[in-house]
């Protein structure tokens, strides 16, 4: 549905086109962290890439935390080396609920329940070490979980460790880059994609 290239921006009208459409999931074999976003933006739909919208801080937290060695520039959609570069570190990512709109909160707390049962058949099948959904009222929410705190929660999904850590949106304000960072760092060394002690430098050490 995407035909974005590098540099594309949208105009109110065109990115209300993109309500209601689907995103692919990203992921590969070998997935050992998976992702979990809420919903797809408009944004996100309009370029068929995850937490594509400019103000989004996820691959700026990515490339912070080193778990990528450099920024992935994800406005005007991934390119396929993005693609294949996430994919071979062992990242995966998809969504609660497949419709895209233009805020989270335009979802009924259905859909996010129905999402979470979704989740749970993809975990099973995928079979990550660790699935970190990104967004702490939504989590609530989707698993009937109304006290629930971010971090490592106690039970596991289909096997593998479940976290919730907070989300990269731009509305998100209580967070920064260097925060997600933090938050993003952890769950890939739990999940293995970074080593639990030590660690490199934003930008380089990694062997793609």
């Amino acid at each position: 549905m995407s035909g974005a290239s590098r540099g594309t921006r949208f105009s109110r009208a065109e990115l209300e086109s993109y309500r209601d459409a689907t995103v692919p999931d990203l992921v590969g074999p070998g997935v050992r962290l998976l992702f979990v976003g809420i919903n797809p933006g408009l944004w996100t739909a309009a370029t068929q890439t995850h937490f594509a919208h400019p103000t989004n801080r996820f691959y700026p937290a990515l490339w912070r935390a080193a778990i990528t060695a450099y920024e992935i520039r994800r406005e005007a959609g991934f390119t396929p080396e993005d693609r294949r570069y996430l994919i071979e570190r062992g990242i995966g990512i998809t969504n609660l609920v497949d419709r895209a709109t233009a805020r989270a909160s335009e979802l009924s707390p259905a859909e996010l329940r129905s999402g979470a049962a979704v989740l749970a058949e993809k975990v099973r099948s995928w079979g990550p070490r660790l699935v970190a959904v990104v967004g702490i009222t939504a989590y609530r929410t989707a698993f009937g979980r109304p006290r629930a705190r971010p971090g490592r929660q106690p039970d596991l999904l289909e096997g593998a460790g479940l976290w919730v850590v907070p989300n990269p949106s731009g509305l998100n304000a209580h967070e920064t880059v260097d925060s997600l960072a933090e938050w993003y760092r952890k769950v890939a060394q739990a999940a293995g994609v970074l080593p639990k002690a030590g660690g490199h430098s934003p930008g380089g050490g990694f062997v793609r």
